[in-house]
């Protein structure tokens, strides 16, 4: 899909914040409300915005506890791999999974509301997958920067 300045300021301004009105939207961008409409809903049916979501904070709910998680596999089979990815798709604690290069296969970022129940997390997630050969947790201490928020920069220049 083609994306020109108008989308490239939109995307940016929604992701953001996708709270603002078609209305409000169609003033920063210089287009009307209905404009606005037909231009995202041409991003969200091209998969370009992929969903809209409120971003909530963890301690706010006792989730105290974030990990980043490193896994590693005995093996690399294409079975195993592909396994993984479904069963962390399907695991509420984490909240990111990437399959990466290097001594590690799979980086997680985990949350939980205390030790007990990382604990709990991890030897569910390593008795379900006899194939882990290792995983290594790191607490993150201080959540400096968290977000979703890609720059458009390199789209369009407006």
């Amino acid at each position: 899909m083609q994306l020109d300045k108008i989308d490239a300021r939109l995307l940016d301004l929604v992701q953001r914040n996708n709270r603002l009105s078609s209305e409000e939207l169609g003033a920063k961008v210089g287009l009307s409300a209905s404009g606005v409409q037909r231009r995202l809903k041409r991003l969200r049916s091209g998969r370009i915005i992929e969903g809209d979501v409120s971003i909530v904070s963890p301690k706010a709910i006792g989730r105290n506890l974030s990990l980043l998680v490193l896994i590693s596999f005995e093996r690399d089979r294409t079975d195993i791999i592909d396994s993984f990815k479904r069963a962390i798709r399907k695991m509420p604690e984490v909240m990111s999974g990437f399959y990466v290069t290097g001594p590690t296969d799979f980086v997680l970022l985990v949350t939980a509301n205390n030790l007990e129940e990382y604990e709990h997390f991890t030897r569910c997630l390593v008795h379900e997958n006899p194939d882990i050969k290792r995983v290594e947790s790191m607490v993150v201490l201080d959540r400096v920067k968290a977000g979703f928020t890609l720059p458009m920069a390199s789209i369009a220049c407006w």
